[in-house]
């Protein structure tokens, strides 16, 4: 873990050199909200909410911790999780109910490390209904973002919950084995929200959020690199339903580091 946050300290030093960030912006009206209406709230019953988005018209990307319960470590029942798309301002552009959700087969909902479980900190949801509407078009996948990269970040947070928030311009400012270092700003909610790089005017997914961490006073937040991840994750979803299963409960992680860095554990409100 010391190895780990070492890197990530010697690559967060290098912030202050990177590209100009800019800052979030609440979209709050129809034009504000034209083109990221297939990001969404994920209510999970009275468990709080995530943020995920719409890879195909019936499935939705989110983190995989989202979907378990803090104490207990069980899977919750997908049933309870509703899908608001582009939610703003008290209502959404569609309302889907959630009928099966997948998490990777190597994510593990336990470990001392949140860095651990960030590469497979991934999750797909199938809707009961697919989403078909000129003003909901679902996302491209993207791979290869590199250190230095600009990426953007379309999240629900808390404090912000009412409204989707972009931030147009942040930067990967490091990587570890499946994960992104991002500058991005985000806070509890913002878990599963997406990362994106513009492709000739288009924003392509790269990332999910998993966690956030401060250093030294600066927010910076961890994504898995969803690459190789979400084609294992997708081949496992066309095959056949997902399994629910047990695991061991979350070990907390709350306290600081050496280095001045501090973790906070990944969680909804």
């Amino acid at each position: 873990m010391r190895l780990i946050l070492s890197f990530i300290l010697a690559v967060a030093l290098a912030l202050p050199a990177a590209a100009q960030q800019s800052r979030l912006r609440s979209l709050e009206t129809g034009d504000d909200s034209r083109g990221w209406n297939a990001v969404g709230k994920l209510l999970l019953g009275d468990r709080g909410f995530c943020t995920g988005a719409l890879i195909r018209p019936d499935v939705v990307l989110t983190a995989a911790h989202c979907l378990f319960e803090k104490g207990s470590g069980l899977r919750i029942d997908p049933a309870t999780v509703e899908f608001l798309a582009g939610w703003r301002n008290g209502r959404a552009a569609a309302y889907r109910h959630v009928r099966r959700a997948v998490v990777h087969p190597d994510y593990v909902y336990s470990g001392e490390d949140p860095a651990d479980r960030v590469a497979f900190d991934v999750a797909v949801l199938e809707l009961d209904q697919p989403i078909r509407l000129p003003s909901v078009r679902p996302f491209a996948v993207d791979h290869g973002t590199l250190s230095g990269d600009r990426v953007g970040i379309v999240s629900y947070a808390r404090g912000r919950s009412e409204a989707p928030s972009l931030q147009e311009v942040c930067n990967v400012i490091g990587r570890l084995p499946g994960t992104l270092v991002l500058s991005c700003s985000v806070d509890f909610g913002a878990s599963g929200a997406p990362v994106f790089t513009m492709r000739e005017g288009t924003p392509r997914l790269v990332s999910v959020v998993s966690a956030k961490a401060e250093l030294r006073g600066q927010a910076i937040a961890l994504g898995a690199d969803i690459g190789d991840p979400l084609e294992d994750l997708l081949a496992e979803f066309d095959g056949g339903e997902g399994m629910i299963r047990r695991v061991r409960p979350l070990v907390r992680m709350e306290g600081t580091t050496a280095g001045g860095a501090k973790f906070v554990r990944p969680e909804v409100p």
